[in-house]
């Protein structure tokens, strides 16, 4: 398969899972069908072809979105290469904390205190769940936890939903590069990496920062493979280790997932750490062998306890699927 081609393939793939905003399907529809374009985007390095991070870019440098695919196409094959350096030294560090609501279910399975370990933290802001409250909606009924401001989630299944906060000792973090929360630009690119229509998301990310800001979490700047065992035992003295990352192990190239998923596993066996991780089913396949398929279609993210599916997730929190 050609380069161009599978460019088309994942902008393809990224206008369904995109269905959230209709510029991003404009966008990637877009890009799809249009040769000179893939083959722009085909000339950057493979991790740097993600939609996401070639849209936030273009925006970034004055692309206005919502706005027509006209206008993305003019910048990306007019750009005189500050978009592509963009594109180069940025990344999608998404930090997404309407994902905890999807997330603290499987932290509340853990006795506290919890000592929080993120893989792929971004700025951190998903170190935080003790900050917020949820909202759950089952078939029962709600289930409200904690105070505003609250997380929202459809909830299918017996899902097993605390009655209490988690109760976090410590919270730190890996990422290749760290981002602070006290940096005006970097969280500016946090919120250009909000797809365009969701003002809620946008408002929360703004929510988020303030409470990290208040609290910096330990960021520390490294490669997940080399840094996590040491991390791992320097939380320990803090409480019950728990290591989690959500969409991140897609950015590793396979046979690198495969060296994590196997050090991971190593960690917990020793009994040095729980995992929780909330991943693309084709991420991590020895955690989605462990569960039933999926029964429809519906883009989502496989959560995992311990290296064992337990739940089917929105990429964005909004529903849970309990199936462990």
């Amino acid at each position: 398969m050609e380069p161009y081609d599978e460019v088309e393939a994942s902008y393809t793939r990224f206008a369904v899972e995109a269905a959230d905003s209709a510029t991003f399907v404009d966008w990637a529809t877009g890009v799809a069908g249009d040769p000179e374009v893939r083959a722009w985007i085909a000339a950057l390095p493979e991790v740097k072809q993600q939609p996401n991070l070639v849209f936030a870019a273009a925006r970034h440098h004055g692309v206005r979105a919502p706005g027509s695919y006209d206008a993305l196409r003019e910048a990306l094959l007019g750009d005189d290469g500050t978009i592509r350096a963009t594109i180069l030294d940025r990344s999608t560090q998404t930090n997404e904390v309407g994902r905890l609501a999807t997330l603290v279910p499987a932290f509340a399975s853990f006795d506290g205190p919890l000592a929080l370990l993120e893989v792929g933290a971004s700025a951190g802001l998903c170190l935080y769940p003790d900050r917020w409250g949820y909202r759950w909606s089952t078939d029962a009924g709600e289930v409200v936890l904690g105070e505003e401001p609250r997380l929202s989630c459809a909830v299918r299944g017996s899902a097993p939903l605390p009655r209490t906060l988690p109760q976090v000792a410590w919270r730190g973090g890996i990422d290749l590069n760290p981002l602070d929360v006290t940096d005006r630009d970097a969280t500016d690119w946090l919120e250009t990496l909000v797809w365009p229509e969701q003002d809620e998301r946008r408002a929360r990310l703004r929510q988020a920062v303030e409470i990290a800001r208040r609290e910096p979490p330990a960021l520390v700047r490294g490669d997940l493979l080399t840094t996590l065992p040491a991390l791992v035992e320097e939380a320990s003295a803090h409480g019950t280790v728990v290591v989690f990352h959500s969409a991140v192990i897609a950015y590793l190239p396979p046979p690198l997932r495969q060296e994590y998923d196997a050090l991971i596993r190593g960690l917990v066996t020793d009994g040095r750490c729980h995992w929780v991780s909330n991943e693309a089913p084709q991420v991590l396949p020895s955690i989605t062998g462990t569960g039933p398929a999926a029964t429809n279609d519906e883009p989502g993210f496989v959560l995992g306890v311990d290296g064992r599916m337990v739940a089917r997730t929105h990429g964005h929190g909004r529903w849970l699927e309990w199936v462990g």
